[in-house]
């Protein structure tokens, strides 16, 4: 399979870059089903996207398809994986036991996606001093003395009114990336990396466009 030039350290358009893993599992899904070869067309019909799309996100690779022929399944496979950072686990912490945190312990899928948590802090005596899935939970006032591995990643779950609070007990105690699953915006030096992920924005979503699906259909 022809290879373009190594575009691993351009910075990629976030749009795109959420796209790629539903690539991914797309082309396994493929892959189970035993096909070798797949077009950008083919992609784009079934992810309901338009395939220059599909062609330009994947251009982002270093995978370049044939002519009438398309991309070979196992080596796109391969790239993606490689390219969105999923061949190497990275070690993260957790800071809310929650529900929601509880939930995210419980994801045996996130470790195959490259992140493995591998502590956890709460406030609650309930579930400090427990284990999850093999994860143990300590108190938060723990985090600074228990982070010697150099774990640079802190996933974000705790309740809206101590989001900030912990962000910078995360911040002070070595943490450069935080996943914040909190609908809250969360105040950081521009040296670290936030994802916002919020539940609520996406039910917000998802409630207007079924409303406006609704009044259309009367």
């Amino acid at each position: 399979m022809p290879t373009g030039n190594k575009k691993k350290n351009q910075l990629v358009p976030e749009p795109a870059l959420r796209r790629m893993p539903c690539y991914l599992s797309y082309l396994k899904l493929a892959q189970k089903e035993g096909m070798k070869h797949i077009s950008s067309t083919f992609i784009a019909r079934d992810m309901g996207v338009d395939p220059t799309q599909v062609t330009k996100d994947l251009s982002y690779t270093s995978i370049v398809g044939k002519t009438r022929v398309g991309y070979e399944v196992e080596p796109l496979i391969e790239e993606l994986e490689s390219f969105l950072g999923f061949t190497v686990v990275d070690e993260a912490y957790l800071f809310g036991v929650g529900s929601l945190g509880t939930a995210l312990l419980h994801d045996h899928g996130l470790k195959q996606f490259g992140l493995k948590v591998i502590a956890a802090f709460d406030v609650n005596p309930e579930v400090v001093g427990k284990t999850i899935e093999g994860v143990p939970i300590y108190h938060i006032d723990e985090f600074k003395n228990k982070n010697r591995t150099g774990a640079i990643i802190g996933i974000l779950t705790v309740p809206v009114g101590n989001s900030q609070e912990v962000t910078s007990i995360m911040v002070e105690g070595g943490i450069k990336a935080i996943w914040n699953f909190t609908p809250v915006t969360i105040k950081v030096d521009d040296d670290i990396v936030v994802q916002n992920t919020s539940l609520y924005a996406h039910l917000a979503v998802m409630f207007n466009r079924l409303k406006v699906k609704s009044s259309s259909s009367k």
